[in-house]
């Protein structure tokens, strides 16, 4: 199958050597997104709770670039530096979220680029 290359200037722009998402036939991979502002790639000013919903805003803006919406996400995989900020993301994700809701993994790490505390990568299903 043919690999679709997705990119947006409405998130920020890969860091490294790898694409934003990646379209192998109705399948979207996206690749992790940190807190960066698209406009700055600089990280978002705020808390934790700034930091998520950046990184969901971001994960949108890759979906749509995609041709789908986060409603699209069959799996999200979030990667936490601090564990008991968990009860936010699921508060934060309830607004980007309707039901049913995604499969989804949540991992504790020691660290994440730039600082961040938070970051996400998503399968979107869009046939």
């Amino acid at each position: 199958m043919k690999k679709e290359i997705i990119s947006t200037d409405k998130a920020p722009q890969a860091i490294g050597t790898y694409s934003q998402a990646v379209k192998v036939g109705g399948t979207v991979y996206m690749s992790g997104q940190i807190p960066l502002v698209p406009e700055t790639m600089e990280m978002v000013e705020g808390d934790m709770e700034a930091q998520i919903r950046r990184v969901f805003d971001n994960l949108q803006a890759v979906a749509q670039a995609a041709g789908g919406s986060l409603a699209d996400v069959a799996k999200l995989n979030i990667f936490l530096t601090d564990l008991s900020c968990f009860p936010l993301v699921n508060q934060v994700m309830a607004e980007y979220f309707e039901q049913p809701y995604p499969a989804r993994a949540a991992i504790g790490v020691a660290s994440l680029p730039r600082d961040a505390g938070v970051e996400m990568d998503a399968v979107l299903e869009l046939e």
